[in-house]
C-alpha cells in the first residue's frame, strides 16, 4: 500500500464476534462428503448480471472482475476456490446476501480462471497475494470508505495470507475478513487429498487443470511439458512439477510453507474469521489452529460439527446458506452496521 493509504489510527483486537446461531445441518446432509458435493451439483443462485471489467497487472497480464454496484460506500471482495471462478454458486450466494446487506461486491477471477487464459507462463496459486493486492488497490481506488475480504477454500487462504503480509501496514479502510473451509496448512491438505478415500476430489482437480496446462505447454513449450501428465495423482506431484517452478518456489514443500496462511495468522491486524467444518474432507488437523499463539489476537476460529468443504447448506434463511448469514453478521459487527 502507498504511504498515504497506511492506517494512521490505532487498532484494537476484537473480542468474540458470534452473533449468528450455530450451524444446524439438515439431517440428510450430516456427512462431509455430501455437504461438499451437493451444492456444486444442485444449487442455483439467481442474481442480476454483473458489470465486467478487465484490469492489467504489473507484469502485463490481466485479471477479470465482476462488479455488483448499488451506490454503497463499502465493498466486499470475494476470492473463489481452486479451479473455481467468480460465478460459481457459492460466490453468487455470498454476493447476493451481502448486496442485501448494503454492500457493493467485487468478485474476481484468478489468472486462467473464468474461461479466459492469462498471458504469462504463471497462472495462480494459494499465495498469489500480488494479484490480490492489485484487486484491493483497484477497489479502494473507486472511493470506498471501507472494504472487507472474503474467501472460500484456497481463496480464504489467499485473503488471510495477504492480511498477514500487510501486518501493521494494512490500509485503514480494510475492515477485516471472513473465510470458509480454509486449507491454511497446504502441506497437510495435500496429504489429506492424496488419501485413497479422497481420490474423487483429487482426480477432478487434476482433470480440470489438464486443459489449462496443455494450453500453457502449447504457448510456452520451452518451460512446460505435458509429458507424463496423466500419471499425476496428487498435489505433491502437480505442485512439484508445475506450481513451484512456474511461481518461483524451490519445491512443492517450499511453496506449501511460504504460501500457507497458518504461519501468517499471528501477523494479521484486522478482525478475521476462519470457519472450518470438523467433517471437511479436504482439511488436515493443522487447518484448525486452536492455539492462540498460532492464530494471534485478531483471528477468530469457529469449528462447526458439519458443513463439509464449502457446504454449510441450510434452508429457511431467505435462500441463504448458513455461511452467507455468518459472513453478513460478522461483517456487520466489524463495520458497526448493527
Amino acid at each position: 500500500m502507498s504511504d498515504t493509504a497506511l492506517s494512521a489510527r490505532p487498532r484494537q483486537a476484537p473480542g468474540a464476534l458470534s452473533s449468528t446461531p450455530p450451524y444446524r445441518a439438515p439431517i440428510w446432509l450430516r456427512n462431509g462428503h455430501a455437504q461438499s458435493i451437493w451444492p456444486s451439483i444442485f444449487r442455483r443462485v439467481d442474481l442480476r448480471a454483473p458489470a465486467t471489467e478487465t484490469i492489467a497487472t504489473p507484469d502485463n497480464d490481466e485479471l477479470w472482475l465482476d462488479w455488483y454496484r448499488q451506490g454503497s460506500d463499502r465493498v466486499v471482495v470475494i476470492c473463489h476456490g481452486l479451479e473455481g471462478h467468480s460465478r460459481r454458486p457459492y460466490v453468487l450466494g455470498l454476493a447476493r446476501a451481502l448486496l442485501a446487506e448494503g454492500w457493493d461486491v467485487l468478485a474476481w477471477n484468478y489468472r486462467s480462471c473464468g474461461g479466459v487464459m492469462n498471458h504469462q507462463p504463471r497462472f495462480y496459486h494459494s499465495g498469489a497475494t500480488d494479484d490480490l493486492d492489485v484487486i484491493v488497490r483497484h477497489g479502494l481506488g473507486q472511493g470506498y470508505r471501507a472494504m472487507a475480504l472474503t474467501g472460500f477454500s484456497m481463496g480464504g487462504n489467499l485473503a488471510l495470507q495477504y492480511l498477514g503480509e500487510q501486518g501493521e501496514g494494512v490500509d485503514s479502510r480494510i475492515a477485516g475478513a471472513v473465510t470458509f473451509s480454509v486449507p491454511c496448512d497446504l502441506a497437510g491438505g495435500a496429504d489429506v487429498l492424496a488419501l485413497p478415500s479422497r481420490r474423487l476430489y483429487m482426480s477432478r482437480f487434476i482433470r480440470d487443470l489438464k486443459p489449462k496446462m496443455a494450453e500453457k505447454a502449447r504457448r510456452f513449450p520451452n518451460l512446460i511439458t505435458m509429458e507424463g501428465y496423466d500419471g499425476i495423482r496428487s498435489f505433491h506431484q502437480f505442485d512439484e512439477r508445475y506450481t513451484a517452478p512456474l511461481h518461483g518456489f524451490a519445491s512443492a514443500e517450499d511453496y506449501w510453507y511460504r504460501a500457507s496462511s497458518l504461519f501468517r495468522l499471528r501477523d494479521i491486524r484486522v478482525p478475521a474469521l476462519v470457519v472450518n467444518a470438523a467433517d471437511d474432507p479436504f482439511l488436515s488437523a493443522d487447518c484448525f489452529p486452536e492455539d492462540p499463539a498460532v492464530r494471534g489476537a485478531w483471528t477468530q476460529l469457529e469449528v462447526t460439527r458439519y458443513g463439509g468443504h464449502v457446504g454449510f447448506v441450510q434452508r429457511g434463511l431467505r435462500g441463504r446458506y448458513w455461511s452467507e448469514q455468518r459472513a453478513a453478521d460478522f461483517l456487520a459487527a466489524i463495520t458497526g452496521q448493527r
